[in-house]
């Protein structure tokens, strides 16, 4: 009886011992989901550009920019148009771009992206993100994608992420008020793979005269950020032995901005074949 009595308080001592580990690690775990909640994302701006800290840091009262639910297109117009405008002074991208890619990748706000994220431009997660994700069905299954905790983040990233990647260089020689150049630079910079963005993003600035935001800028005596480059074309021969990374590292530009400036589905390459190769002019 003695023994048997030993067992059960033993018993009841592991039980109890595990109930408290188990609570322990369930109270560390939720302290740990909210702190990554709370966490703001890097929104560094770019090493060659203006620092938040210094000519264009984010507004320090962010509730301007917020309306939710958003009820149609034109609301969201309204809520996001002048966060555009901001960011067309710091960046040199039309504010007119901006809010028609907003609309569309967004689904004016209303997408299902847009509201688990506040991500309005459908920017995937690439290499060197180290902010909040999420994942969402997209081109594939299950495709992980930037998360922000409000949508200014989503607006300035979106500044960073056109002006710090090399294959967007070139549409920061066109001017700032030609969205038609603008929108099909996209497309050819491979932003989206609809063929028809270009014109669904042309149509949305007709249709709500966006431009009208390029121009209230500009009127107000805008001058780019960073300087329009110059670029010239070349071409390379491909030779025994050469691969597009390989290519790419003689020439300074990206793997995939070689491929894009060659209409290149894959990595295979023939010898003989006559590549283009763009690079920023030397002064």
């Amino acid at each position: 009886m003695m023994k048997r009595l030993t067992y059960v308080l033993a018993l009841a001592l592991v039980v109890a011992s595990c109930g408290s580990k188990k609570r322990t690690v369930n109270q560390k775990k939720k302290e740990t989901v909210a702190q990554n909640q709370n966490r703001t994302p890097k929104t560094d701006s770019p090493k060659d550009g203006p620092k938040d800290s210094e000519l264009y840091p984010l507004p320090e009262n962010p509730g301007r920019f917020v309306k939710f639910p958003i009820a149609n297109t034109q609301e969201y117009i309204e809520t996001f148009a002048e966060m555009a405008q901001f960011e067309m002074r710091a960046y040199g991208i039309p504010a007119s771009i901006t809010l028609a890619q907003g609309i569309l990748e967004s689904g004016s706000g209303r997408g299902e992206l847009t509201k688990k994220t506040n991500n309005h431009f459908g920017i995937k997660c690439h290499t060197g993100w180290d902010g909040e994700y999420d994942f969402h069905d997209d081109d594939a299954k299950g495709e992980c994608f930037r998360k922000y905790n409000h949508p200014m983040y989503s607006f300035r990233d979106h500044s960073i992420f056109l002006s710090t990647r090399s294959r967007y260089k070139f549409l920061f020689n066109y001017r700032r008020d030609d969205y038609k150049k603008w929108a099909y630079g996209l497309r050819q910079a491979g932003y989206a793979t609809d063929r028809k963005y270009p014109q669904k993003l042309i149509a949305l600035i007709e249709r709500y005269n966006l431009d009208a935001y390029d121009k209230e800028v500009l009127k107000g005596g805008f001058e780019p950020v960073r300087e329009p480059k110059e670029y010239e074309v070349l071409t390379h021969v491909v030779q025994k032995g050469d691969t597009l990374y390989a290519i790419s590292r003689k020439y300074a530009i990206s793997v995939e901005e070689l491929k894009q400036l060659n209409n290149l589905s894959g990595n295979t390459i023939s010898i003989g074949q006559v590549l283009n190769i763009r690079r920023e002019k030397t002064k």
